[in-house]
């Protein structure tokens, strides 16, 4: 009927953690994101007893079922289809096979959580037919197991059969109420009676989605090399070298990582600062890139970035970071506590695209230290191949009591894989901002709801290449007018 592909950075940023698109063939598909929560398996068996048949005369029903939670989309409770069991062939009464089910995905840990079982009638064109239905949830299926006492399926009131609890253990599931790390676990199967359900459950740390989705935002500082140690721009193969059909490596850094941040920063505005570059015979560790004191959107950025080389810099050294971050830091201290009296939360990233080891190791890891307690995660990513073990040095840097906020990555190891590129550059970030939070006791907000109406509708669009072979090369000839080789 059509598919659509969505960016999960773009589903965490929306409003209700919803996107949807236009299907080319008509019709709207949504997406939604949900945080995974609660944690065990359910080891789940059933069988039916005397179906009704809703096949015609001397045939019968090929039955499977399926499990449906009850989830809060767009405004709106609806079901959610998670479980969908193997066909049993011509068979009023089948038994079908165990199957395995993540808790988190069945019922969000909730073990008293809604579940809808389903039977079906199998059609190979698609069109199933529905034989009857019921609800209960794992506590009852358990019960049911324990008990042997069978469910009634009805379809529009009507009885249309049974439907017999064979197997239903529950185990891995944490108990209510502990909070510490390595608690012991409990095992819930039928022949053990299920725990009392009069517990309030236990109010387990935030994580990352918690924050996104309550609406905290991401803002993003980029600070680039210039020294001298990049080259001369002027010729080709140096780090900074621009030309009009590919992208230079500090290009493809920015181009990466900028255009995953910029998914969870509304206004998408970016301060760009460059260091290491000399201006009237002064070596400057901390400036503006471009005309504006931010740029607007990824474009934006690389427009700034580029525009330095017509500003009549001269690339120096030595390779100063310290001023960068002390200007990122205040930038981030002060964006927080402007969010905070108007009832938001932000969050700040320096991206820093560097081409080798700065010059004053202990001067940088001390500058660290000093801001280690501001809303900050400070991305240093190395181009080129230079020696990058002080890069390392700071990243592994650990002091009790202070908040890690350093990450580095080397860019020739990722630079074939833009998706790995962001990965390994974004791995640490979600537990840095929640580590940040937890210290000042600041809570995520209420995750956002969002109406069907409210929802941002996009086209799913399509690419129209057309492609010309030459030895050892592929020419886009036409069409794909944004499109840039990497």
């Amino acid at each position: 009927m059509g598919s659509a592909v969505f960016d999960l950075a773009s589903l965490l940023a929306a409003r209700g953690c919803t996107n949807a698109k236009r299907l080319p063939s008509g019709g709207v598909l949504h997406a939604h994101v949900r945080k995974s929560e609660g944690s065990g398996i359910l080891r789940l068996q059933m069988q039916g007893q005397k179906l009704t048949n809703t096949e015609g005369f001397m045939r019968k029903s090929d039955p499977f079922f399926e499990l449906s939670r009850r989830v809060d989309v767009a405004g709106g409770l609806t079901w959610d289809n998670v479980v969908k069991s193997e066909v049993v062939n011509d068979n009023l009464s089948p038994q079908w096979k165990e199957v395995a089910i993540e808790l988190g995905i069945l019922c969000g840990g909730n073990l008293e959580s809604p579940i809808r079982v389903r039977v079906f009638d199998y059609e190979s064109k698609g069109g199933h037919v529905l034989m009857g239905e019921f609800e209960t949830n794992v506590r009852g299926l358990v019960a049911a197991a324990q008990s042997n006492t069978p469910f009634t399926m009805k379809k529009k009131n009507n009885p249309t059969g049974t439907i017999f609890v064979a197997k239903a253990d529950v185990s891995g599931v944490n108990e209510a109420g502990s909070l510490q790390q390595g608690v012991s676990k409990m095992s819930l199967s039928a022949p053990v009676p299920m725990p009392a359900s009069n517990k309030a459950p236990f109010a387990s740390r935030p994580n990352f989605v918690d924050y996104v989705s309550g609406g905290c935002e991401l803002n993003v500082v980029i600070g680039i090399d210039f020294t001298g140690s990049n080259g001369d721009p002027r010729k080709p193969g140096t780090l900074h070298h621009i030309d009009d059909y590919s992208l230079n490596d500090y290009e493809k850094a920015i181009s990466s990582i900028v255009g995953i941040l910029s998914e969870f920063d509304s206004d998408k505005k970016f301060p760009v600062l460059g260091f290491g570059a000399k201006y009237g015979g002064v070596v400057r560790h901390c400036f503006q890139c471009g005309a504006s004191e931010q740029a607007v959107g990824l474009e934006g950025v690389l427009s700034a970035y580029r525009s330095v080389f017509n500003s009549g810099l001269i690339m120096s050294s030595p390779t100063d970071i310290t001023e960068v971050i002390q200007t990122a830091a205040a930038r981030a201290e002060s964006s927080l506590d402007s969010a905070l009296r108007s009832g938001r939360q932000t969050y700040t990233i320096l991206l820093v695209v560097t081409d080798g080891a700065v010059s004053d190791i202990q001067a940088t890891a001390r500058c660290i230290e000093q801001v280690h307690d501001a809303p900050l995660s400070i991305v240093i990513v190395g181009v080129g191949n230079a020696d990058f073990s002080g890069m390392r040095f700071l990243d592994d840097l650990r002091k009790p009591g202070k908040r890690d906020i350093v990450q580095f990555v080397p860019f020739n190891q990722h630079s074939r894989d833009p998706t790995d590129l962001s990965s390994v550059t974004l791995d640490e970030i979600p537990g840095q901002l929640v580590d940040f939070f937890q210290a000042r006791k600041i809570a995520p907000m209420a995750a956002r709801t969002i109406r069907e109406s409210m929802v941002f509708v996009g086209e799913e669009s399509e690419i129209d290449l057309s492609l010309s072979f030459r030895e050892e090369e592929i020419v886009v000839s036409s069409g794909g007018r944004d499109f840039k080789s990497w």
